[in-house]
């Protein structure tokens, strides 16, 4: 059956090819010539030039924004030939260098497929099902795919899994809520229902300042997030700092942190694993892996990470906050060089 988001033919679908960090970064640089030769194809084409050439507006000034002026310009002398025969040529070699860029774009983007799946299953619940968040999770293998630059030194896969969970809660977002509400502010509500329910299966009574604790957030924003089901004014005061500010205020997603710099600082927080090995003690080390995910990728709690240490949700925090003034006096730390 053919998706009609991807556009393509589902029964067809090979299974995911894992491709090693090399194999990515020869793909991703093929793509990089295929859309070179595409451009060349074109160029000094009037009806290219006047889309390559034009003052891209903000959105555009990316890596993703030029890849679709690209496209466009392409499109756009392919329909010019159909006039002047002289550009057919042209258009020929444009769209088949189009073309291959494309197909090397869906082969790394499905690369990814089990990132998809995996975090799905995770997100599925009742405002969207498994299988809908798998399709949204491929267009965000794809835009990963379209941005995705080899030369960062980040793992195609590191950088793919943040635009396919922010796909995903997006849509979960648009899909399942009456007022909008930023990706942070999904995740961190799906974080203290969790809380809510390990405080529930211990048989542990709790507050909202337990919950905001857990998941590292002030008292009135959870408040605030757990409210979310039901019906708030969006003139609604909160208290978040000095002054009351309304609910409207939170509603922006303008300094929500964009996936391409939560993928960086994925990257920097795995070298800084392998950096940290000389300036922390082990106990140190144990908690800020097992705490930020350094090892698997899964951010536990202080109360996960005092369960397995044997010690109370307090000591670990006091650790924690050791280990990090240890890691902010090395300030050589991201070079990877200590005095």
């Amino acid at each position: 059956m053919m998706n009609v988001r991807t556009g393509h033919d589902d029964r067809r679908e090979p299974r995911s090819e894992r491709l090693t960090a090399e194999e990515e970064k020869t793909i991703a640089r093929e793509i990089r010539k295929a859309e070179h030769a595409a451009r060349e194809s074109i160029a000094g084409i009037d009806e290219a030039e006047d889309i390559l050439s034009r003052r891209p507006e903000r959105a555009e000034r990316t890596r993703a924004g030029a890849v679709d002026r690209l496209e466009e310009a392409v499109r756009a002398v392919g329909k010019a030939a159909e006039k002047v025969p002289s550009l057919i040529v042209h258009a020929r070699k444009a769209l088949h260098a189009w073309k291959t860029a494309e197909d090397l774009r869906w082969r790394l983007a499905m690369s990814g497929r089990r990132i998809a799946h995996g975090e799905a299953r995770k997100l599925a619940g009742p405002f969207m099902d498994e299988e809908d968040l798998v399709q949204e999770g491929y267009i965000g293998l794809l835009r990963a795919a379209k941005r995705f630059d080899p030369d960062r030194g980040i793992r195609f896969s590191t950088y793919a899994r943040w635009w396919v969970r922010a796909q995903m809660t997006r849509a979960i977002d648009h899909t399942g809520r009456p007022v909008r509400l930023p990706g942070c502010a999904v995740e961190q509500t799906r974080n203290l229902r969790k809380a809510m329910k390990r405080f529930e299966a211990a048989g542990v009574e709790y507050s909202t300042s337990d919950l905001a604790d857990e998941v590292g957030i002030d008292k009135e924003r959870a408040e605030l997030l757990l409210s979310q089901g039901n019906t708030i004014s969006l003139e609604q005061p909160v208290d978040d700092g000095p002054r009351p500010r309304p609910l409207e205020r939170f509603l922006s997603d303008e300094m929500a942190q964009q996936p391409d710099s939560e993928a960086i600082q994925s990257q920097e927080l795995d070298r800084m694993h392998l950096a940290f090995m000389d300036v922390l003690t082990e106990r140190q080390r144990f908690v800020l892996v097992r705490r930020y995910g350094l090892d698997d990728g899964e951010f536990r709690t202080l109360s996960e990470v005092g369960k397995e240490m044997g010690l109370s949700r307090e000591r670990v925090r006091q650790i924690e906050r050791e280990a990090l003034n240890r890691l902010r006096e090395q300030s050589a730390i991201r070079d990877g060089t200590f005095h």
